[in-house]
């Protein structure tokens, strides 16, 4: 059987353990090694999982996942998803679809501090679900405005999803965080651009609300200008080439612990819960990319993912059209398993593809980050539009699928639009 011929069969291999409920990183390692087994020797395979987990694992740079974890932890346990939702609605309350917009700012403005789409769709959730049934909102828009905003939590810096890119295709995470950046907020102001459109055509979908008085909107910003300025502090001393990325972690969980103090909830509890779930978050990221080391020694060795590269530069088409093709396989990818454990599987194979191709890696890490990220609402599988569903029983699929579907067109303008013109990734860098 050839190196090809191998590799491929691993990654059928692979999927099939992963449909048969295996996982991922268990799956990974275990194709990964049984693949280096078959292809070397016994001594070599275990020599690649001895050497390749320890480099892996013991790399200075892994320490900023645990970090920027416990940072998140500790700010939602600060109260901050319901003031950032408060001023948000003080602002803009009086307007149509206030509320979506509400939801989406405050999706952004979480995932500025957690890192995680599932952890901003439940968080937010909780909050703007009740109160949109409240004021009488359409449910496809409430229950699309809660899932969409939650995929927010991948995108806009700091992302843990960003983070295992970097890792794994070996590129900066400030440059990563930092190129996220604009891409994030086209992506907010599209969803707000969507609620907007579809308020101002059918107004019943959303009641507008009172008009805040102006001593209610300055006041709604205690607990957030903190927040904020944490927030500023860690990305604005990454982009400035003050601390690296492990130490803009440590300064913000350091930042994280003065805050929650300050507000007088720094309890034992809370620090224990805190520290707890970012022990739990953190173990499975780091076994995700333990997999991910042994299953790309054995792709490297087969040469399958080098393979596809030249094939790819050498097809008669224009790049355009092959990465357009590349990224619909994310897409689809994200839409049927777990959009971080479909990136660490995916990298080793296409990273090279986009390289052949000529595409700025950092560009393609932001492009792949975004269309993975349309997973967590797409169906089958769609983890945001479950959570939505648990929030609130009451929601047919159908309701959030088709509130869903409202922001489709705006996923799909930002992708095109940053395909189109790559330098709304690259100018900041």
């Amino acid at each position: 059987m050839s190196m090809v011929s191998m590799a491929l069969v691993g990654i059928v291999a692979l999927f099939l353990l992963i449909l048969l409920k295996m996982p991922i990183s268990f799956a990974m390692f275990i194709v990964g090694f049984i693949g280096m087994l078959h292809i070397t020797s016994p001594m070599a395979a275990y020599n690649i999982i001895s050497s390749g987990i320890w480099e892996q694992l013991s790399a200075y740079s892994l320490s900023v996942i645990p970090l920027f974890i416990f940072m998140g932890e500790l700010l939602f346990r600060s109260g901050i998803t319901e003031k950032i939702f408060a001023s948000a609605y003080a602002w803009i309350g009086h307007r149509k679809g206030s509320m979506a917009t509400t939801t989406i700012l405050s999706s952004a403005g979480f995932a500025a501090v957690s890192g995680s789409n599932t952890a901003t769709a439940a968080t937010v959730g909780t909050i703007a679900l009740p109160e949109m049934k409240k004021f009488g909102y359409h449910r496809a828009l409430s229950a699309g405005s809660v899932a969409t905003g939650g995929t927010l939590g991948v995108i806009i810096p700091p992302s843990s999803v960003l983070i295992v890119i970097a890792l794994q295709a070996e590129l900066a995470i400030r440059d990563l965080f930092i190129a996220s950046i604009v891409p994030g907020l086209i992506l907010v102001a599209l969803f707000v651009m969507t609620i907007a459109y579809l308020c101002h055509r059918r107004p019943e979908m959303a009641p507008v609300g009172e008009r805040s008085p102006w001593r209610a909107r300055l006041a709604s910003f205690k607990g957030v200008l903190e927040v904020a300025a944490l927030f500023a502090l860690v990305l604005g001393g990454l982009f400035a080439g003050w601390f690296t990325s492990t130490e803009a972690a440590a300064v913000g969980c350091v930042g994280a612990l003065v805050i929650v103090a300050l507000q007088g909830r720094l309890t034992l509890e809370v620090l224990q819960a805190a520290l707890a779930n970012a022990l739990k978050s953190s173990a499975m990221i780091l076994m995700l990319v333990a997999g991910a080391v042994i299953f790309g020694r054995f792709l490297t060795v087969t040469r399958l993912p080098f393979l596809v590269g030249e094939w790819a530069a050498a097809l008669p088409l224009p790049a355009v059209l092959i990465m357009a093709c590349v990224l619909l396989i994310y897409v689809i990818g994200g839409a049927l398993m777990d959009a971080m454990g479909f990136l660490i599987i995916s990298i080793p194979i296409f990273f090279p593809v986009a390289l052949a191709l000529g595409y700025d890696p950092i560009w393609f890490g932001i492009m792949v980050c975004i269309v993975t990220s349309m997973g967590a609402i797409t169906p089958p599988v769609g983890v945001n539009a479950f959570i939505v569903k648990s929030l609130d029983p009451e929601l047919g699929f159908g309701d959030i699928f088709r509130g869903v579907g409202y922001f489709m067109l705006p996923y799909l303008a930002c992708i095109l639009l940053l395909l189109a013109i790559p330098e709304l990734v690259l100018f900041v860098l």
